[in-house]
């Protein structure tokens, strides 16, 4: 929870801030990019929200922030709990775009998990809901609403690891499903007891739909995963500026 006390002096004036113990992970910069912006080491609300779809992204970043560095000085309830809801985030269905929160029954559908995690620095993680069996690419906090959105959309078969660094609850979500976690030999000291351990840097067909590419650099064990020709999972291997 944000402290105001702990109020960033680079904040604007109103109903949202970020305190001091902003970690600069560029979610809520993404999330809700009309509010947020990087301010030297910090994030902080240049501009507060104007419009309900603006409101309802900051309570996003809010609820996503690995750190809870987000506040807001007079909650609403009713946009807190519709935020919520949205998590996971559809990004795509059987080849549609979508620019809004949801959940469906597509034959395929990729997800953007929100609640992102302190221990992996607040990478983003998702999920893909495929007929075959439902993949977790590294992994958010582990969190009830997310658990009981899995269950329902069939649970999960596999958890890849991008690479050490964002693991995140992993484990605790592999346990809960019984996932097999897909990692790196050369970061598999993250995940010694991972069920399916990779080996040197070649690619591997997991299924016709999903391609592990081995691409060391930002760790030795750093790995993407393509989907369907479409979708590259990069963990930290790419960043954009």
């Amino acid at each position: 929870m944000a402290d105001i006390a702990k109020r960033l002096s680079t904040n604007i004036a109103g109903n949202f801030f970020v305190d001091a113990t902003c970690i600069n992970c560029d979610t809520c910069r993404q999330l809700a990019p009309k509010s947020f912006v990087e301010n030297g080491e910090y994030s902080s609300v240049y501009r507060q929200p104007e419009t309900e779809a603006e409101n309802f992204q900051a309570y996003q970043a809010l609820l996503a922030c690995p750190v809870g560095s987000i506040g807001a000085l007079v909650p609403d309830k009713t946009v807190m709990r519709a935020a919520t809801e949205s998590f996971p985030m559809l990004i795509e269905r059987e080849g549609a775009r979508l620019g809004a929160p949801g959940a469906g029954g597509g034959e395929s559908e990729v997800f953007y998990n929100g609640f992102n995690s302190e221990k992996s620095f607040g990478a983003n993680s998702y999920f893909i809901r495929h007929p075959d069996g439902n993949w977790l690419v590294d992994a958010p906090r582990y969190m009830k609403k997310l658990v009981d959105t899995f269950e329902r959309m069939g649970g999960i078969t596999y958890i890849f690891l991008t690479h050490e660094d964002d693991i995140g609850d992993a484990p605790r979500y592999a346990k809960h499903f019984g996932a097999k976690r897909i990692i790196h030999r050369a970061d598999a000291d993250a995940q010694p007891d991972a069920e399916w351990i990779i080996d040197g840097l070649d690619t591997v067909e997991a299924s016709p739909d999903f391609r592990i590419i081995p691409v060391p650099g930002h760790t030795d064990g750093s790995m993407a995963l393509l989907y369907r020709n479409r979708y590259l999972f990069t963990g930290d291997h790419m960043a954009w500026d």
